[in-house]
């Protein structure tokens, strides 16, 4: 059932671009409302948001901002000693967290992935959110190469010739109307893709060298006991159901 709507909706991309590009002379003519708008139902309209927020950073300026604390220089308080960081600052992801500043400058000032990987971050789809303005949302599909030992594993015993590619993972950074990070985050958002086991983080470079902490939360997915067995419950009661119409 799946597969059809599926192959239905690609003929129906097909159809609607030779449409465009050369009708049949027996092609229908196209329905219209006469109107136009640039917005779908359920769509946030984010030039109206904008104008109604309080926050005083503009959405250019606050993008621009971020990119410059992703920065070389910067690195989000790596580089500067924490000085782009506000005092209350937090880090946090999907399992870890919130852990706040001096605690965040200490672990990544004794934890240095660069000294083993040489990593290319590709971000991209930097946006701020109309709904909270005072945050960035931007994209990152992680590649990196191993140049060095890491927790023991030698680039040669590295998987893909050493070449970890991370899933791809969604950030935030949240700012303070001076313009100081107030929370930093990021969430795996496509646990299939890459070879870190649907990792990300420092998680996905520990299990992609074949070193991965010995907790659940450092272990690709698996379905717990309870959800397993949900599962077997529903397909029992959708084949219970099918008898009784038969």
């Amino acid at each position: 059932m799946k597969s059809s709507i599926v192959a239905a909706a690609l003929a129906a991309i097909v159809v609607g671009t030779d449409a465009f590009s050369a009708p049949a002379a027996t092609a229908p003519a196209p329905v219209t409302t006469g109107t136009v708008s640039s917005l779908i139902p359920g769509e946030v309209n984010t030039q109206a948001a904008f104008a109604d927020s309080s926050f005083p950073i503009a959405p250019d300026a606050l993008v621009n901002r971020a990119k410059e604390v992703l920065s070389p220089q910067i690195e989000i308080g790596t580089r500067d000693d924490g000085k782009c960081l506000a005092d209350d600052f937090e880090f946090v992801a999907a399992v870890v967290g919130p852990i706040p500043k001096g605690e965040y400058l200490e672990a990544l000032g004794n934890f240095k992935l660069t000294e083993s990987f040489d990593i290319e971050q590709n971000f991209f789809g930097f946006t701020v959110d109309p709904l909270q303005p005072n945050r960035v949302w931007f994209f990152s599909r992680q590649v990196a190469k191993q140049i060095a030992p890491f927790m023991g594993a030698e680039p040669e015993g590295t998987k893909d010739d050493g070449v970890l590619t991370l899933p791809p993972q969604l950030l935030h950074m949240d700012f303070t109307a001076e313009g100081l990070v107030k929370e930093f985050g990021f969430y795996t958002v496509d646990r299939r893709q890459g070879n870190t086991g649907g990792l990300g983080g420092a998680f996905g470079y520990f299990y992609g060298v074949g070193k991965p902490l010995p907790i659940p939360e450092c272990q690709p997915f698996k379905r717990s006991f309870r959800f397993r067995m949900l599962g077997l419950l529903g397909q029992l009661g959708k084949k219970l159901a099918q008898k009784k119409e038969e």
